[in-house]
């Protein structure tokens, strides 16, 4: 309708205008459905896609992490029971307001699933208190019984940190471990990997120690009447990674060390200062840093007193053997030295980007000044890398400082 004028009447107008919101409505009302569904199917993707795919997307992220997503969808509920690796692991301040959780659902996981699915690697961290603690040590025993089990390591943390804690505390802690591992024999028996902090163990029957790539700041060996026989194969600590106190017996030590630069020097010494009957010493270098200082016979030798028979193994090639005199001087019972240099390719790292990341000397020898003989012995000298027949030459004091052109 128009008025005299020719142009529309309001009315008309306000019609139009009254038309055109609804239009406007109805296609924004559309458009946000289109939307939704769009942002639906979109969230519906994750749970369409093959199981395979989704266990490896789920194996990469924390156990917890995963289940949580899981909820999400139904399609998706059945998968924690699939999971071929278990990492439960947390920050301290975590660990503590969730050890529960970490022992229910790690053992509702592993009661429920198919013992069909290897389980490839095992991790869970948690505190140790006996009531939780038993419990995870009874369902890992019960896993390992029960299903395939690759790696599996623990990883058990204190309620106290270190310097908070006592000396009472560290026996308490030890005990508490001595108890799990005694309610849990299989599942500390089907380990890879055991990581511990803040614990002090007291075993008087022990004859027999073996620590392999301990992650520990020193070992202090305080009071092992019986033990005879240790060895530590690469420790990872800046200081002594031994401490000796009453060991009467300990007559056969190993050390096993890649040295990098940042590694102390070890004195014999000190280190073997209460250890008077060590007669059988054998340091492996891993064809790499030489972490043994040569030091004075005179300082030395109430150490290695006893000492019979020394191996000297993985020296690298090139270095200067002036230096393992000094342990001729100070042993005076010495029967049979052996001494292996090989540059060993399968353990070394060659890369020389990597060996510097990683701090690895360029130059791994030591210096030493000679001194005066006080005994003749008989040497074992071998170089593996010169042959596929290791070449063993038998010789007296004379021949060996003849060969070391030191006469």
């Amino acid at each position: 309708m128009k008025n005299k004028s020719g142009r529309p009447r309001k009315s008309a107008l306000n019609e139009a205008a009254a038309g055109n919101k609804n239009g406007r409505r109805r296609q924004n009302l559309k458009a946000t459905r289109n939307e939704a569904a769009a942002s639906n199917a979109s969230e519906d993707r994750l749970s369409k896609l093959p199981n395979d795919l989704l266990l490896n997307i789920l194996e990469r992220v924390d156990t917890l992490d995963a289940i949580r997503t899981c909820i999400l969808s139904k399609q998706l509920l059945k998968l924690p029971t699939m999971l071929s690796r278990f990492y439960l692991t947390f920050s301290r301040k975590q660990v503590f307001r969730t050890n529960r959780a970490v022992a229910h659902v790690a053992d509702n996981i592993l009661s429920t699933r198919s013992p069909k699915v290897t389980i490839s690697e095992l991790k869970i961290r948690f505190v140790l208190l006996p009531d939780v603690s038993l419990t995870i040590g009874r369902f890992v025993a019960r896993a390992m019984a029960t299903q395939k089990v690759g790696t599996a390591e623990f990883e058990i943390v204190t309620k106290k940190r270190h310097d908070l804690c006592s000396s009472d505390d560290l026996l308490q802690f030890g005990k508490q471990l001595n108890d799990l591992f005694g309610a849990c024999p299989r599942a500390f028996a089907g380990l890879t990997s055991l990581w511990l902090q803040n614990m002090r163990f007291e075993h008087d029957q022990l004859v027999e120690i073996e620590v392999d790539q301990g992650k520990f700041e020193r070992v202090e060996l305080i009071c092992l009447p019986k033990l005879q026989r240790l060895t530590y194969d690469n420790w990872f600590s800046s200081e002594d990674p031994l401490y000796f106190g009453f060991v009467p017996q300990l007559s056969k030590l190993s050390l096993v060390k890649t040295g990098i630069r940042s590694d102390k020097t070890l004195e014999l010494s000190q280190l073997l200062a209460n250890v008077p009957s060590i007669g059988d010493l054998c340091l492996d270098f891993g064809s790499e840093k030489i972490w043994i200082l040569p030091e004075c016979p005179k300082l030395l030798k109430p150490a290695l007193n006893k000492l019979q028979h020394v191996n000297l193994e993985h020296l690298p090639e090139g270095c200067d053997l002036a230096w393992t005199m000094f342990i001729l001087e100070a042993a005076p019972s010495l029967k049979e030295l052996c001494i292996t240099v090989w540059d060993h390719w399968c353990i070394m790292i060659t890369n020389k980007e990597l060996r510097k990341k990683y701090c690895f000397c360029e130059k791994a020898d030591v210096k030493w000044k000679p001194y005066a003989l006080i005994s003749s012995t008989r040497i074992w000298l071998s170089s593996p890398s010169t042959g596929s027949n290791p070449t063993a030459i038998l010789c007296d004091t004379l021949g060996v400082l003849w060969n070391m052109r030191l006469i």
